[in-house]
């Protein structure tokens, strides 16, 4: 299947958002762009609309899926626990001189699901530990990047397996589109306003200072502290590098840093999380002093217990982020198996490390002082969904009165 059944304007739209309202790409400025050899026609079109926009370089980065698999089917052991880190520490020198980064996705999330658990956690952790100088330019968001995606085959025929596979990745291109909001007549104009209705609620949290939010729902009994001089984002926000750009191309949340001591009680997920090819769903864990203690998944425990093994922060949580049920991404319906997309679809926390940017004056504070108010340090960053409609959240100040936040998972 080729995607010349995708039409080649909203193409060419999709990319003209991601350059521009994404990573809001400057004139003079290297753009590092990481992508899926399916999603060459979305690498072209960025690639060109990068130009246009005045980019100095683009250097596209191509990975196949045919030659990940080949590592665990045809690789000895030592393979597992190697990583490129020539590459990433290249990766992060470009960003250190300014590069952007834009990263398309689009293989099957699944990938690796029939590999040894063992193995996939070896490679991630690798990954993981290479890659962390490059990650700390975006959790500190020192650059201006941004995520968009592309309707792969595979990925299209896991969502959609009793459809053909033009079939399939028309309706899932269909998708991307529609929560891309590059399917209306003025895509750019189209995010405008919803970063302006993304930044009308991160103002009034930012306003009202919680100390707590208190998540119930089904299998939830969950109290997030806050850290200290947190501060909410949501849509476009401004890198340290001064551009303001949309890192998640589509987006429907709005994000804090949770204190990394200040945790308790139970959470169950909503949604399964699509974790590095393997499928986790049925998650239970349950927190005391920010750290979990328990851990059970109906569905790839294993997997999930190597993932909270990674270090000490990955036990802990690095983001709480606030998603009301009626999202467009919610009501689609779909189960995308890929968190850009399903964690746009309910409220989530993240394991792991949190975003400096997140902090009254984030871009002036050192890890230590980050640590200091509470937020977390860890090599990965794990977002999984703990909200829908029976989800209620109360915020609670500093004194404890209580302000409802979430009834029935829409704002209060």
């Amino acid at each position: 299947m080729t995607s010349t059944a995708i039409d080649p304007e909203l193409i060419d739209r999709l990319a003209e958002v991601a350059v521009r309202t994404g990573v809001n790409l400057q004139e003079g400025q290297q753009l590092v762009l990481t992508a899926p050899v399916s999603a060459l026609p979305l690498v072209r079109a960025v690639t060109r609309a990068a130009y246009r926009a005045g980019a100095s370089l683009v250097t596209p980065l191509l990975s196949d899926s045919e030659v990940a698999l080949a590592r665990f089917e045809d690789g000895q052991d030592v393979t597992f626990d190697v990583a490129p880190s020539w590459l990433y520490n290249g990766m992060a020198e470009a960003f250190g001189e300014g590069a952007a980064r834009m990263a398309i996705v689009g293989e099957d999330p699944m990938l690796l699901a029939e590999q040894d658990p063992a193995k996939v956690s070896r490679v991630g952790k690798a990954n993981s530990k290479a890659y962390k100088p490059a990650m700390e330019e975006i959790t500190n968001f020192k650059i201006n990047w941004s995520i968009c995606a592309w309707p792969g085959v595979a990925w299209a025929k896991r969502m959609f397996p009793e459809l053909s596979e033009p079939e399939a990745q028309a309706k899932l291109a269909e998708a991307i589109f529609a929560a891309s909001r590059v399917d209306q007549a003025d895509p750019v104009a189209a995010w405008a306003e919803h970063n302006a209705a993304l930044r009308t609620r991160t103002e009034w949290l930012n306003s009202e200072r919680f100390a707590a939010l208190h998540f119930t729902g089904p299998g939830t009994d969950l109290t997030v502290g806050l850290a200290a001089d947190h501060e909410w984002h949501g849509g476009a926000s401004s890198a340290q590098n001064g551009v303001q750009c949309n890192p998640n191309i589509p987006t429907e949340e709005v994000f804090t840093t949770p204190h990394a001591q200040k945790v308790e009680g139970t959470v169950r997920s909503t949604k399964p999380l699509s974790h590095q090819g393997s499928l986790i769903d049925g998650i239970e864990v349950r927190f005391e002093a920010g750290r979990i203690v328990e851990a059970k998944a109906e569905k790839g425990e294993a997997v999930l217990k190597e993932l909270l093994a990674t270090d000490e922060g990955a036990a802990r949580l690095g983001e709480v982020a606030l998603v009301p049920h009626g999202s467009p991404i919610s009501q689609s319906g779909l189960l995308f198996y890929n968190t850009l997309f399903d964690e746009n679809a309910a409220c989530h926390i993240a394991l792991g490390q949190c975003y400096s940017k997140c902090f009254l004056e984030g871009a002036s504070l050192n890890a230590e002082e980050i640590a200091a108010k509470g937020g977390n340090s860890s090599m990965i960053h794990v977002d999984w969904m703990i909200g829908g409609p029976e989800t209620d959240i109360d915020g609670i100040r500093a004194d404890g009165t209580r302000v409802p936040v979430f009834r029935k998972g829409e704002w209060a």
